[in-house]
């Protein structure tokens, strides 16, 4: 038996005038102008397939694509893919899923020592593992078609958990039959991100980070998965294995686990699946380009090492805009930056690498793009996904340049704003919760959720509108305008609902002396702190009215 992910259709997509359908890898790249995007079972399959065409990409284009002149080339090109069909003939018998003695991301003849064969909950994500009542596949997976094994294949070497796993013969870190644990994918440590064009093809370009442009680790023996041996159980033995990955190919193909899945005629009806090759997460920020980084000092005392850089994690409450200081913001980041001490966090090479094309004039400082974040939050010792997070933000690619900082800072500054804004109405109903006498922290919460869904579309609508030759200086002013009267509705809410309790107020200790805190009190220092969190927020009318 056979299943040629080349030629079967196997990634599903949207087509650009919204229709979707599932593509070969090579239909994939012959199709790529008239494809929107890919549209995977789950956000980070979308994330975790996009890498794998990018490790497709580089090597096929290896030669074509060393510096920004030759992107350029590209990014021009009708046939940017043209060395991909080629490419794909040559190693068209390791991209064969169910090959005897190499299938595609798998071990041949992995197994246990009693030859078990497990439910393929163990690699399709969306099954959490002994919690499926809220799944659409309820009670679990029994098969799976061979097309959509192959992509949670490609997603268990990106995001598999962590937690104690079935051993497998050979593998020498096995003992009584256990695999004990050695953190999720490697993926999973990502706050991934990528740019999204308006093609796939310009997807895949914007991502293709140029070797030489300094900004990722590019050895000569760069390669993918596709173009190394064939694994075996266990860790990677090999002697060059500790100076690995040797670039982006290696990377984005890194076989975190050894897996072989079991089929007939039918499709697949199960797995073996346990640990691959792992890899330290620290001071990466050479190797992968798709996350942002942040110093950890506790690593730093623990190793005696400094600078340590570990991957900066999307958390699932925060929008993707609101970590904006992350992507655009001028070099000089980090709080310590000014004594001459390592930065607080590095944002994505990808981030600079958009930068250098801008900056290079290689794409119009006008063009827009998507900047998409994927991420996966594990709990319970990583044995299992949580949550996942899926977002994105609509911006200039001129934000992300060196020559145009001031722009950047300014969208940086503009979720200060809302963060300022935030914590006063925050704080209006801690006060309010205080003089009626019941819990601060729940209402709390409560409106600072409200504050940030509230500011979410205003703020994506604003920093789409920030470009070379706006007035940074009144594009910054409107939105400070957009977010006192946003909030000043909130709190006119908030102090509507407050209630009898809150009107007549309760005794408060404060520094400057015991106060009656009343729903007006609260409202007065609410106004007061909004004013200072946004000086140029008030209209006219506004700073006029008592």
């Amino acid at each position: 038996m056979s299943y040629d992910l080349t030629v079967r259709p196997w990634i599903p997509v949207q087509f650009t005038d919204g229709t979707e359908g599932v593509l070969s890898l090579l239909d994939v790249f012959a199709q790529a102008g008239r494809v929107r995007r890919i549209v995977g079972d789950l956000p980070t399959q979308d994330f975790a397939l996009l890498r794998l065409l990018l490790a497709v990409a580089h090597d096929a284009l290896d030669g074509r694509l060393d510096d920004t002149d030759d992107w350029t080339e590209l990014w021009e090109s009708e046939e940017s893919f043209d060395a991909v069909p080629a490419y794909l003939e040559q190693h068209r018998d390791r991209f064969d899923l169910l090959h005897p003695v190499h299938p595609f991301f798998q071990v041949a003849g992995l197994r246990t020592g009693k030859n078990e064969v497990f439910a393929l909950d163990r690699v399709v994500a969306d099954v959490p593992n002994g919690d499926p009542f809220f799944s659409m596949r309820r009670p679990g997976v029994a098969r799976l078609g061979f097309a959509e094994a192959a992509r949670w294949l490609v997603h268990a070497h990106a995001y598999d958990t962590s937690g104690i796993k079935t051993g497998t013969v050979g593998d020498p870190d096995a003992k009584n039959g256990k695999a004990y644990p050695k953190g999720p994918s490697w993926a999973g440590n990502l706050g991934g991100i990528a740019a999204e064009g308006h093609t796939l093809r310009e997807t895949m370009l914007l991502n293709l980070i140029a070797p030489d442009s300094g900004l990722v680790h590019a050895a000569k023996d760069d390669a993918p998965a596709w173009r190394r041996p064939s694994g075996t159980p266990g860790e990677n033995s090999a002697p060059d294995f500790a100076d690995r990955p040797s670039g982006v190919r290696d990377l984005y193909t890194w076989q975190s686990r050894r897996i072989r899945l079991h089929y007939d005629s039918d499709g697949v009806h199960g797995v073996v699946l346990s640990y691959g090759d792992s890899l330290v997460q620290r001071n990466r920020q050479k190797y992968e380009p798709m996350t942002a980084w942040r110093r950890s000092e506790p690593q730093e005392k623990k190793l005696r090492e400094v600078p340590v850089y570990l991957p900066r994690e999307h958390k699932p409450e925060r929008a993707a805009w609101r970590g904006m200081e992350a992507l655009v913001a001028p070099v000089r980041q980090g709080e310590k930056a000014d004594r001459n001490e390592p930065a607080g966090f590095l944002r994505p090479a990808l981030a600079d690498w958009l930068g250098l094309l801008v900056d290079e004039e290689r794409i119009e400082p006008g063009t827009r793009l998507r900047l998409r974040t994927y991420g996966v939050l594990y709990g319970t010792q990583q044995s299992v996904i949580d949550e996942i997070t899926s977002d994105g933000v609509d911006l200039a690619v001129v934000l992300l340049g060196e020559q145009d900082q001031l722009l950047g800072q300014t969208a940086v500054n503009a979720v200060a704003d809302a963060d300022a804004a935030v914590r006063a109405l925050a704080d209006l109903a801690s006060d309010l919760a205080h003089a009626a006498g019941t819990e601060a922290d729940p209402a709390k919460k409560t409106a600072r959720d409200l504050g940030y869904a509230a500011l979410d579309g205003p703020y994506r609508l604003w920093v789409s509108g920030l470009t070379r030759g706006v007035d940074r200086h009144e594009h910054r002013e409107t939105w400070q305008k957009t977010v006192f009267s946003t909030v000043c509705g909130l709190a006119r809410r908030l102090l509507d609902e407050a209630g009898e309790a809150a009107f007549t107020g309760r005794p408060l200790k404060t520094s400057k002396g015991p106060v009656v805190l009343d729903s007006a009190l609260a409202d007065l220092w609410f106004r007061s702190k909004l004013r200072r969190a946004l000086p140029n927020g008030q209209t006219r009318n506004e700073a006029a009215s008592p």
